[in-house]
């Protein structure tokens, strides 16, 4: 009997190359969109040649490194994503030899990492009225003592009293010299007109927003500091009923 000869059949390879979304076209987008300063041909070349390849590039970072699984929104996260990519388009520098991919592809990972970073701490911050487990017992006493409603005639007393050493703080401005010792007290009287508006009040972050307002360094507002209270301390003692 005669054998037939199997012939087997190579499966034949397809010679049309996958068009990438991230390809040279896009990175010539992004160098046509930085030569350009007309704000019409800008938004034409993003919306045509780099949205569609930032859209994909973020949607895969998400998808593959599982950054949207803690409850983090797929289309807030994304739509932020992409357009912080749009904001360091100008940062991008083609004559480096670096692929526009490539550079892309960090910056949004980073951006992913570090957004997931503060997510995190923002929710480790913030602490839910019914997990009783997770509570210290300052935040027990801290809960407890924000259900109690204070009396008016108390209301009252801390009103005066704060209007009372805002005018000590005014008087204390009339009698500085330094410019310094000046921006200080008004950063501090700043502070007492918007107690109701601050997040939180301890001697750090009380030292932390009088720095800020007054532009002042560190070492600049302690100096400011020690002058203030010392004036503050003479008034006192030589005002009669000063308070």
């Amino acid at each position: 009997m005669l054998k037939k000869k199997i012939v087997k059949r190579r499966a034949r390879r397809s010679t049309t190359k996958k068009k990438l979304y991230f390809n040279e076209e896009t990175q010539q987008g992004i160098v046509d969109f930085q030569d350009t300063e007309v704000r019409s041909e800008k938004d034409a070349i993003y919306k045509e040649k780099i949205l569609p390849a930032f859209e994909k590039l973020v949607e895969n970072l998400i998808l593959i490194y599982g950054f949207a699984k803690k409850g983090e929104s797929f289309p807030v996260l994304k739509n932020d994503c992409v357009t912080f990519l749009y904001e360091t388009l100008h940062k991008f520098d083609n004559s480096k030899g670096t692929k526009a991919f490539s550079y892309f592809n960090v910056v949004g990972k980073n951006w992913l990492i570090l957004n997931s970073r503060r997510r995190k701490k923002r929710v480790d911050k913030h602490l839910s009225i019914q997990d009783h487990d997770r509570m210290s017992a300052d935040d027990k006493m801290a809960i407890a003592s924000a259900q109690i409603c204070p009396a008016p005639e108390d209301i009252m007393i801390q009103a005066e009293f704060r209007d009372e050493v805002k005018q000590v703080l005014f008087r204390i401005k009339g009698m500085v010299d330094s410019k310094n010792d000046v921006a200080c007290v008004e950063a501090v009287i700043t502070v007492f007109n918007n107690l109701d508006q601050l997040d939180f009040l301890n001697k750090r972050a009380i030292f932390v927003y009088v720095r800020d307002i007054s532009g002042l360094n560190s070492k600049q507002l302690s100096a400011s500091m020690s002058t203030i209270r010392k004036m503050y301390r003479e008034l006192k003692a030589n005002v009669p009923n000063l308070f």
